[in-house]
């Protein structure tokens, strides 16, 4: 028992101690010359689901919750949006090739279809989040209408 009682106390230690390894909350600027909306037409319904879907991982408007204040929590969700942004940065779109845009409007579509996004992960605190039916066509309609704008030759 005497074991456990100094194992317990140790790990409440650390966790105590990892609590000043503090991540960074702070978003990049946006420029609105870079931004999806300032590239193609980005209706106000495909906004308000991006915003409430996709902004906190995918964009430089994430609005951090509470429990990124709690290590080792926010060392594993600051990964996620690090990872997120690399992947697709809607505040950075506009620096894109064109070939780059039109591969991510699919990605976009094809992502929602298959339901991994967003990561379920992000479901369990973001219940709001989760896309409908009618979402994931309207985003996929969306992003195929303005894939249809790009030249042939980027396709």
């Amino acid at each position: 028992m005497r074991i456990f009682k100094i194992v317990l106390v140790c790990l409440a230690v650390v966790f105590v101690l990892i609590q000043f390894v503090r991540i960074d909350r702070s978003n990049p600027t946006i420029d609105p010359s870079r931004t999806i909306e300032s590239v193609v037409n980005v209706p106000a319904e495909i906004q308000q689901i991006m915003s409430r879907s996709c902004n906190d991982c995918h964009s430089n408007k994430t609005i951090y919750p509470w429990y990124t204040q709690i290590a080792p929590v926010s060392w594993w969700l600051r990964d996620h949006i690090d990872h997120g942004r690399e992947h697709l940065n809607m505040s950075e779109y506009g620096g894109y090739t064109p070939r780059q845009q039109e591969h991510k409007l699919e990605e976009i579509c094809e992502q929602v279809e298959s339901g991994l996004m967003p990561l379920p992960s992000y479901l369990i605190m973001h219940r709001d989040a989760a896309l409908s039916e009618d979402d994931k066509k309207a985003i996929c309609d969306w992003a195929n209408a303005e894939r249809a704008k790009f030249p042939r030759a980027v396709q």
